[in-house]
């Protein structure tokens, strides 16, 4: 940890006791990125940034209050915490909020290889993009790019609390995508690939990205209209995240405590199809949703949240487990000037044994989804509708592709009747392999 980084926590926390609270965390987060946007071969837009952030929450008896700034000179330091102690006084009275425990608090920081020391320039960001967008371009019937970005970025976060925890990290993200337009009989289509890594090592190749993203726009020609009525259908895997994205917000220890969950009543009960178990890995090593210790300074751990269809807890930081009457998990997230909430780190559903081919093969007449357009999900009632596109299956073959879909259901019943095959890409840090549903609503829109 960077000395001075450690100093400048330290004059934090004295800074709140000084001005009188009776517990303070403080929280630094220093980053700095650098993208490269181009289009046709042309740089539209080149930017860096360099940001130095300070976060600091005080406690007065049962009331708190969270403030932020980028001026880190001693006598601001001095005025933030003063004016946090005031705003704390004025707070309501919160029972559910505190400080982790010595007891809670983590002891042991593990070491998940979460920073590569890679910093590509602009000119290779320059060159990565293009190599995207030239693969795309390349392809007989794409008729043009909407665009190509390449960026690289790292962040640095200290934590540290009045009750003697300090931990920090470094992370690193680099990333490519593209976005290429193909017309037919006066009907334009797009669609688009990318690939983030904390290691550049690990980027798919900037071809790859655009071969891939002209594939797919080009199997869009010729789309039709939906049949209307219930079918089975397969989210593939780039849109079956956006399930797992909706069950980590279904279990939100935060969510639950209001009663704002579809799955409030549920815990220990089955809320998928057996065979089912949803994964949070916060400790994967590489992984873009890793994390050594969470928001709260808790210890963090592999949690099995749904196991053969059953749900097994929520996810939970100190005030949603108090209100629960349970014990934290080491879930909390926090940004610089907002409280801690829960969340989820690597989140997934784990793979089957069966291939996105066979659930496709046992299809008479069904929907292949790829792409989810706008969202209208009620998460108090689990009622499910949005836009989709994709396509058809029949008589386990895919056809032709789909446009102006409408795919609607209920969300507890479409956690039951889910298979999942094995072609889970782990690098994302929301992610699933490719679900089968055995019955929707569908209709063309």
């Amino acid at each position: 940890m960077d000395t001075n980084h450690q100093n400048l926590i330290a004059q934090l926390l004295d800074a709140a006791q000084t001005a009188g609270a009776d517990g303070a965390d403080a929280m630094l987060a220093r980053g700095q990125s650098n993208s490269i946007s181009l289009r046709l071969g042309k740089v539209e837009a080149s930017e860096r940034s360099e940001d130095f952030d300070i976060g600091l929450r005080v406690f007065i008896g049962q009331r708190t209050a969270s403030i932020s700034t980028s001026q880190l000179d001693p006598e601001n330091i001095k005025n933030l915490a003063e004016r946090a102690v005031a705003m704390a006084k004025l707070a309501p009275e919160d029972p559910y909020v505190r400080l982790a425990t010595d007891a809670e608090i983590a002891k042991s920081i593990p070491d998940l290889d979460m920073f590569d020391e890679t910093m590509p320039d602009s000119e290779r960001l320059r060159e990565r993009a293009a190599r995207a967008e030239d693969a795309a371009l390349s392809h007989k019937g794409i008729k043009t790019s909407d665009g190509a970005d390449a960026g690289h970025s790292i962040v640095d976060v200290l934590i540290g609390t009045s009750n003697g925890f300090l931990a920090g990290y470094k992370r690193s993200s680099h990333g490519v995508s593209t976005v290429v337009i193909a017309e037919q009989d006066g009907h334009m289509e797009r669609d688009y690939d990318y690939s983030a890594a904390v290691y550049e090592s690990d980027l798919q190749p900037a071809e790859e990205v655009g071969n891939n993203a002209a594939s797919r726009t080009l199997a869009r020609l010729g789309a039709q209209k939906p049949k209307t009525g219930k079918f089975p259908v397969i989210y593939d895997r780039r849109v079956a995240a956006s399930l797992v994205g909706t069950m980590a917000g279904a279990i939100n220890g935060a969510s639950i405590s209001r009663g704002t969950s579809f799955l409030k009543d549920s815990l220990g009960k089955q809320v998928t199809s057996k065979g089912l178990c949803f994964v949070d890995d916060p400790l994967r090593s590489r992984g873009l949703g890793s994390r050594l210790f969470d928001g709260e300074g808790l210890a963090v751990q592999r949690r099995v949240m749904v196991d053969d269809g059953v749900l097994t807890g929520w996810f939970l930081d100190l005030a949603s487990a108090a209100k629960l009457e349970m014990t934290p998990t080491g879930n909390a997230r926090r940004g610089l000037g907002s409280a801690p909430s829960p969340g989820a780190s690597n989140f997934y559903i784990e793979n089957s044994t069966i291939s996105r081919d066979a659930l496709i093969a046992e299809i008479d007449e069904g929907f292949l989804i790829t792409e989810m357009i706008g969202s209208s999900v009620d998460m108090i009632t689990g009622d499910y509708s949005r836009g989709a596109g994709g396509f058809w299956i029949s008589k386990g073959q895919i056809t032709h592709p789909i446009t102006e879909a409408t795919i609607a259901g209920n969300l507890a019943e479409m956690f039951m009747q889910m298979t999942a095959a094995n072609d889970i890409d782990l690098r994302d840090s929301v992610a699933s392999p490719s679900l089968r549903l055995d019955s929707m609503m569908v209709a063309g829109s």
